[in-house]
């Protein structure tokens, strides 16, 4: 695996939009300000790509663009780092412009950047994973760099900072507190606080031996289950058909996600799941519990939960469905020696850790850590 050179001050990063253009929506403007100013306070040189801050209907339907800034990105040797802006529902609709360009694919193993991302992103990063790239899981532009209140979240900020230095032993802790998502995006909240509540939890231990490692593999449950299962809105409810409005075509392409994610090999195979442990999260629309039962079924049925390790699973924003999504994870899985270690900061969850994909976890519930080596 391409391991990236960790960030330091002076580098160049990137931001791109690969899902969601709601970076360069009018009313982001103040939010992306404050990005920029606090990029630049951590001594990072930020640049937009080119159709970055075209806004979400030019962003939705021109998956080819958002290709464009990403090849872009890699072959410009002067950016070292390259982070989403956000999540989204559609970034597999820029494999065929990806995985079917051969400049790009160089550019990925002779140019290699640091790549940070989440939520929809879990497409890319299973698709770098399957180009040998090692990248980063758990942080956006938008939704950390750019948070409202007067100073990143603590332990968000935190753990952005450790991508200035080499992750092998870096040791992830509960954090003290947790936060609700915010109800109010408009520039009137800039400088609020968001609502915390201190952990009760901590990282639990669902089952199995209280310490095991593996190799991290893993990210959002609803995009690892819509690349392996066909596409369907009603898992959705109405939450895609005012972006399907913007644009019918991604309406076709999300009902054959599963098709086209599978043309180009990116969901791991059940012999790349043996020894890793697998870190999954839901996302902010907090799936049903027989909805996440139908996500959990499908990587079963890849032969995920017979390979790995152990599971590793993210808070659960603003804790719904906290108890219920416990349940299911000991029912799906179906083997009481196999650890799930609950309750972890990352993910949809404020605030959010950083994972390195194909780094050596080490999770341990009776210290109360994951050691990176």
């Amino acid at each position: 695996m391409i391991r990236p050179e960790p960030l330091k001050k002076g580098d160049k990063i990137a931001v791109v939009c690969l899902s969601s253009g709601i970076l360069g929506n009018i009313g982001c403007v103040r939010q992306v300000d404050i990005g920029v100013r606090r990029m630049n306070e951590f001594g990072l040189d930020i640049c937009f790509t080119k159709h970055a801050l075209r806004g979400s209907d030019f962003i939705m339907s021109h998956p080819e663009a958002r290709a464009a800034d990403l090849k872009e990105a890699f072959l410009d040797d002067t950016v070292k780092g390259i982070f989403t802006d956000i999540g989204g529902i559609d970034t597999f609709r820029t494999f065929p412009y990806l995985m079917e360009d051969e400049e790009f694919v160089s550019a990925v193993h002779e140019h290699p950047k640091l790549f940070l991302g989440f939520s929809d992103t879990t497409n890319n990063h299973f698709m770098f994973h399957r180009l040998g790239l090692q990248t980063y899981y758990g942080q956006s532009f938008m939704c950390d760099i750019c948070e409202q209140a007067n100073e990143m979240l603590p332990y968000s900020k935190a753990q952005f900072e450790s991508l200035f230095a080499p992750y092998s032993g870096r040791v992830i802790k509960p954090s003290e507190v947790w936060y609700e998502e915010r109800k109010d995006y408009s520039s009137a909240a800039i400088g609020t606080d968001r609502v915390s509540h201190r952990e009760e939890h901590g990282y639990e231990l669902l089952q199995g031996a209280p310490r095991f490692s593996g190799e991290l593999l893993g990210g959002c449950i609803e995009s690892m289950g819509d690349m392996i299962l066909a596409g369907s809105i009603e898992r959705y409810g109405g939450y895609l058909a005012p972006l399907f409005e913007a644009c019918p075509q991604s309406r076709e392409d999300f009902l054959r996600q599963n098709e086209i994610t599978r043309k180009y090999n990116i969901f791991p195979s059940a012999e790349e799941w043996k020894g890793k442990v697998l870190f999954a999260e839901t996302s902010e629309l907090t799936p049903k519990p027989e909805i996440l039962m139908e996500y959990l079924e499908a990587l079963k049925g890849e032969g995920v939960f017979a390979n790995i390790n152990g599971i590793i699973v993210g808070k659960p924003q603003n804790e719904v469905y906290y108890e219920e999504y416990k349940d299911l994870w000991r029912q799906v899985v179906d083997n009481k020696d196999m650890p799930i270690l609950y309750n972890v900061n990352f993910g949809h969850g404020t605030p959010r850790a950083i994972l390195p994909y194909g780094a050596t976890a080490v999770a341990d519930a009776e210290k109360q850590e994951i050691l990176l080596t």
